[in-house]
């Protein structure tokens, strides 16, 4: 059977099949771990700490580890665990600590211990001189993480700190000066903008970048991969146009306007363009004229029939907040981009946010592609393995669990209409919840969730919800849903990084709760994608608990609906119940899902095809932008462009340091506002590409004819501006009156994510776009 299984691995690598690393090596390292625990374990503390600092000096600056060094890692980080945290690191533990100090994904199911896990590595890699950020998904895990594991990092004599929004500017300097940082990849991400905007070195809180080891790997590299960090400067009122609100609130769908089968774009009918050429005043929204009122007419129209309240976004404070589509949870500075967003707000009537002039935007998968080394944990990585492999160049390891999983997958139970479906739910946590077991149920948006909370409490079955709305008690809320009768109802993924004990937080009734059968996971629909199904029923079955899963579903789901509405015909429902047992509908089902992933997937690609190109743009511009920062060259051309001018400025100052600042700042200014200004221009050129289809050009190849000329005039033209800057700025104590000239950087900037495209492809764009234009003609 060993053999058997040694040949399987070799021909899953060889056919470069998802999950494929060999842990063949790893294993047959750890008797060498094991071999070393009674000698390490006879050290003092001090002894220990003098030990890894040996380790330091045989491996500073090594490319990589040899297979004796990852021994003494592990084991001198089983020993730290075992002294600070009363925790001896299981060997399947070591095997991922191993996999991350090789650069690899390793999944690792839910309990397994993969904070600890990342810990060791990130201690590995920081005795072998690197820096390490340790990416979470939220600042809670950061600072939850960092403090947690801080002792055995002291052990080992590895400084240790992170990162949140409440920190100052020194604060962040002190935490990124250590040697492993911790921080959400939006924190980390939104630092990254705001040094690439300073103009003195001294202001930098962050340094190159080395290693990034990324916690829930599949959330970070793959579901967010795509979402644009802002960092954007006052502008002014972010207006939307009321009067077309109005007008597109009174529209009707199938009558005024049309929306695709999968809820993404909407378009008027020639019924609907009558109505709101009428009400504008009889203006012609499809001649160049009215132009500007069609496009604020389509963002209204997406904002009213594509966006829904308590599905999409939350009214909260009076505000508009996004939920995260692939967390049921309130995403943090999250928007859309500037019109959508101020037409949702206009919808909702609610006040208006700042619109801000974007500085510099960055996307989460460009932002880890910085690091020269990336490895990553998840307990869901081979499901996207081969997206880890396309845009990252990495592979995954399956670590195998240290208690084999006994957890019941229970069959899917498929019903006709959502209604039935609701009713076998209600049903299904009354009969589990009278045996005693802890029940949650996880759930598709806040709606639904509310929904069925208001179902249960008439039926008498209490139970706490877990949603957008009290996203602030995620930890508290989930880390009790174990306990011995426990019914929580939640949306998406709940209390990732957070473990559902049996028996609740402290455990005391755990044996009882354990011999009811553990933790019973219902989820309400399948999710847009496996991974997610996978990670609702990781949260039941933690190191060998018993628990159990089932997934309710309906043919008429969202899902089935948007994905693989032309159902096969035959499939028969129960008369009372509606249920459907037919093997077709499960088909369907899996087919309806296995479409969803295409469809992301392909937006993926699409939006990094576009983003490569700003990318590597951004990377040739900071080059040149590091060179104007560190060194006198901004002086040296100005005294070349301006010599009388500069000769005075410089008798003025009577400093090299003073002067070269100012003309240090002079020159950022205009680079970062030709950069800003590109951006703006890039963004135009991309919103109105699909007119370039419809010339049968290829999309793409005349968004690079459009973007690179323009680019390659930038670093000459902030050159040429700074010379007139200084031209025509006047000369005082403190150098130039740059304001008098318009030099004026934000007084107020901010940062925020961008919501995901909500629109489709270029090519799925121009097709609905033609098919409304020709209806137009026709009518």
């Amino acid at each position: 059977m060993a053999l058997i299984s040694r040949v399987g691995k070799r021909l899953r690598r060889i056919i470069q099949r998802p999950g494929s690393v060999e842990l063949t090596r790893y294993e047959a390292l750890l008797p060498a771990v094991e071999k070393l625990e009674p000698e390490l374990e006879k050290l003092e503390n001090a002894e220990l700490t003098e030990r890894a600092g040996k380790l330091r000096d045989a491996i500073g600056g090594a490319a990589s580890f040899t297979d004796s060094q990852l021994i003494e890692i592990c084991a001198l980080g089983r020993e730290a665990a075992r002294r600070e945290l009363g925790e001896r690191a299981f060997d399947v533990q070591l095997l991922g600590t191993m996999g991350l100090l090789t650069g690899h994904v390793v999944q690792m199911e839910t309990g397994e211990g993969k904070t600890l896990a990342g810990a060791l590595a990130a201690a590995g890699y920081a005795l072998r001189g690197r820096r390490v950020h340790v990416v979470t998904v939220n600042d809670y895990l950061a600072r939850r993480d960092a403090e947690w594991m801080g002792p055995v990092y002291d052990l080992l004599g590895v400084t240790v700190g992170w990162v949140e929004p409440a920190h100052s500017k020194q604060e962040r300097k002190e935490a990124y000066g250590k040697e492993v940082t911790y921080g959400a990849v939006a924190e980390i991400g939104f630092d990254v903008l705001r040094d690439r905007l300073v103009t003195h070195p001294d202001d930098l809180v962050q340094k190159a970048p080395e290693v990034a080891i990324v916690d829930e790997a599949d959330s970070v590299l793959v579901d967010e991969a795509r979402v644009p960090l802002v960092m954007a400067g006052s502008i002014d009122h972010n207006d939307a146009d009321e009067e077309v609100a109005k007008i597109v609130r009174r529209l009707r769908l199938g009558l005024h306007y049309e929306t695709d089968s999968e809820g993404r774009n909407a378009w008027l009918t020639s019924a609907g363009a009558s109505v709101v050429e009428k009400s504008l005043g009889g203006v012609d929204l499809y001649d160049e004229s009215g132009s500007d009122r069609l496009a604020a007419v389509n963002v209204a129209l997406h904002a009213h029939a594509l966006l829904t309240r308590d599905v999409d976004y939350l009214v909260r404070d009076g505000k508009v907040q996004l939920i995260n589509a692939a967390r049921g949870r309130v995403a943090e500075l999250q928007r859309w981009p500037d019109g959508l967003q101020a037409a949702v707000e206009a919808k909702e009537q609610v006040t208006a946010t700042d619109r801000g002039e974007i500085l510099d935007s960055i996307t989460v998968q460009a932002l880890l592609a910085r690091y020269p080394e990336v490895a990553g944990m998840t307990g869901t990585a081979v499901a996207v393995a081969e997206q880890l492999r396309e845009f990252y160049q990495l592979e995954v390891a399956v670590i195998p669990p240290n208690t084999p999983n006994v957890r019941e997958d229970q069959q899917d139970r498929v019903f006709a209409s959502p209604s039935q479906k609701l009713r076998a739910i209600e049903e299904e946590i009354r009969t589990v919840h009278e045996t005693g077991r802890p029940i949650l149920v996880g759930t598709q948006d806040v709606a639904e969730s509310e929904e069925l909370a208001e179902k249960l409490a008439k039926a008498d079955l209490p139970c706490v919800v877990l949603n957008a709305r009290n996203d602030a008690e995620e930890a508290a809320i989930i880390a009790e849903a174990g306990k011995k009768s426990a019914v929580t109802v939640s949306t998406q993924m709940a209390g990732r990084g957070t473990d559902i004990r049996l028996g609740g937080s402290d455990g005391t009734t755990r044996e009882e709760v354990a011999e009811l059968g553990g933790l019973h996971v219902i989820g309400t629909a399948r999710y847009p994608s496996s991974r997610l199904d996978g990670q609702l029923r990781g949260r039941s079955g933690r190191q060998g608990d018993p628990g159990s899963a089932i997934f309710f579903a309906s043919l008429n789901d969202d899902l089935v609906l948007s994905n693989a509405p032309d159902l096969p015909d035959g499939i028969d429902a129960d008369t009372e119940t509606g249920e459907i047992t037919d093997p077709a509908a499960h088909r369907q089902l899996n087919h309806a899902q296995r479409v969803a992933e295409g469809v992301d997937l392909e937006i993926h690609r699409n939006t990094w095809r576009y983003t490569r190109l700003i990318e590597r743009q951004r990377a040739e511009l900071l080059e040149h932008r590091d060179k104007v920062l560190h060194t006198g060259l901004a002086a040296d051309e100005l005294e070349k462009a301006q010599p009388e001018k500069f000769a005075e400025l410089k008798e003025k100052l009577d400093d090299s340091d003073r002067l070269e600042q100012v003309c240090r700042e002079v020159r950022l200014f205009h680079l970062d506002q030709l950069w800003s200004d590109h951006l703006a221009y890039l963004t135009d050129v991309r919103e109105s590409i699909h007119l370039r289809a419809l010339a049968r050009e290829t999309p793409l190849d005349e968004f690079h004819r459009a973007a690179i000329p323009e680019f390659h005039k930038i670093i000459a033209e902030s050159a040429s501006r700074a010379a007139k800057t200084l031209e025509e700025a006047e000369i005082t104590d403190d150098g130039l009156d740059l304001a008098e000239v318009g030099v004026r950087r934000a007084n107020t900037t901010w940062t925020y994510l961008v919501h995901d495209n909500p629109f489709d492809s270029d090519f799925e764009q121009t097709v609905k776009k033609v098919r409304s234009m020709m209806r137009m003609k026709k009518s």
